[in-house]
């Protein structure tokens, strides 16, 4: 079983990564994989940094988009009532509200299930990230 320089398994450090995304917020998570990155030598731990930081980033990214909606439709709304009027479309809160539920338990499990994989060193291929970290990281 391979160590890392910490002394723990590259499976745990891995599992740290994915739990840290999952638990700690982005703070831990960037010092966490901002670590692994610098400083150990296995790539199938570096590659689990970087895929652990592009799934929060990109959820983050997804619910930052979403969250335009409602926005949009406060401007519009602001915008009517300048001339006494009012624009309003109230199932929009709650179809975003969906949304941004569904994304946040698919990020959680999909960060529950790397974890665990992570354990044994395994991998859980997610075509849209695994081509997007392919992309910008030696296989």
């Amino acid at each position: 079983m391979q160590k890392t320089r910490l002394g723990i398994s590259i499976g745990l450090l891995g599992a740290a990564v994915y739990l840290a995304a999952l638990l700690g917020g982005y703070i831990p998570l960037i010092l966490l994989a901002g670590y692994v990155l610098l400083f150990e030598e296995n790539p199938w731990l570096k590659r689990s940094a970087v895929k652990a930081a592009v799934i929060v980033f990109s959820f983050a990214l997804l619910t930052a988009i979403i969250g335009f909606i409602p926005d949009i439709i406060s401007f519009f709304n602001n915008l009517f009532i300048v001339f006494h009027g009012k624009f309003s479309i109230p199932v929009v809160t709650n179809i975003v509200n969906f949304i941004n539920t569904v994304l946040a338990i698919t990020q959680k499990v999909i960060l529950i299930a790397l974890a665990l994989k992570a354990l044994t060193q395994g991998w859980l291929h997610i075509k849209f990230f695994d081509k997007l970290i392919g992309k910008h990281m030696d296989q």
